[in-house]
């Protein structure tokens, strides 16, 4: 039987109106069907749409962005809400359908079996339906993340994770950007907190490839963890 918890599931979203609709609506009805309580913030990341307004419409809390901040401050303000509000822990989840409802709560019933701090979806598990040029970038990032933090990770830049409340209460990073992946991990290790990995799937549509990062956008990413990590040894 599920415990009574108070989940907040975090969607960063920055000019998401075509879809942010369907993917709060299904994430909502999918918890619906467990004992958690829940409830679902969007982090509108300064969309210049209709994000924010189609989002409280299908039952989300919405926390605006005046200006788009990147994805790594926009999860971190949606985890400060978390926090801040008393939830017993958190998920992270993409706005833009790539994530299935069912596994959110899979990763909910996980962390709490097996007593972890953070939990991340991994594609690279299985990897059926990611792209070869998908599954190089993010095996790639993976492997830079353990040679300059030192924490394994099948998928580092996976948005679908899970945090303890020890988590919410530990956790800090400082990029902005999507390099904010790997520096959480680093951070995780920093504060000694269980990390582990499950399986997920890859859900991609045409509209997701187009908003998803491309592998161009991992070199700049490289470049910032590689800055921050000398930064730190010099500091």
């Amino acid at each position: 039987m599920k415990s009574q918890k108070k989940v907040c599931v975090v969607m960063p979203a920055y000019n998401e109106s075509g879809v942010i609709g369907g993917v709060v609506k299904s994430i909502v009805n999918e918890l619906k069907k467990t004992r958690y309580l829940f409830s679902v913030v969007v982090i509108d990341d300064g969309s210049l749409d209709d994000t924010s307004l189609i989002a409280k419409r299908n039952g989300a809390v919405v926390v605006n962005h005046i200006v788009n901040s990147g994805a790594g401050s926009a999860t971190a303000t949606g985890l400060t809400y978390a926090k801040q509000n008393e939830f017993d822990m958190a998920v992270t989840m993409d706005a833009d359908g790539q994530h299935s409802p069912k596994d959110v709560v899979k990763g909910i019933d996980e962390i709490i079996k097996r007593n972890d701090d953070l939990l991340i979806g991994s594609r690279l598990i299985n990897s059926e339906g990611m792209s070869k040029t998908k599954i190089i970038g993010n095996k790639g990032l993976s492997i830079i993340t353990y040679i300059l933090f030192g924490v394994n990770s099948t998928d580092s830049q996976s948005g679908l994770r899970v945090f303890s409340r020890r988590a919410l209460d530990s956790l800090n990073w400082k990029t902005s950007g999507y390099e904010f992946c790997s520096e959480m991990l680093w951070r995780a290790k920093q504060n000694k907190l269980s990390i582990s990995e499950y399986p997920i799937k890859s859900i991609y549509t045409e509209y997701s490839k187009k908003k998803g990062q491309n592998n161009w956008n991992a070199v700049n990413i490289i470049k910032s963890l590689i800055k921050r990590r000398i930064v730190e040894i010099l500091g």
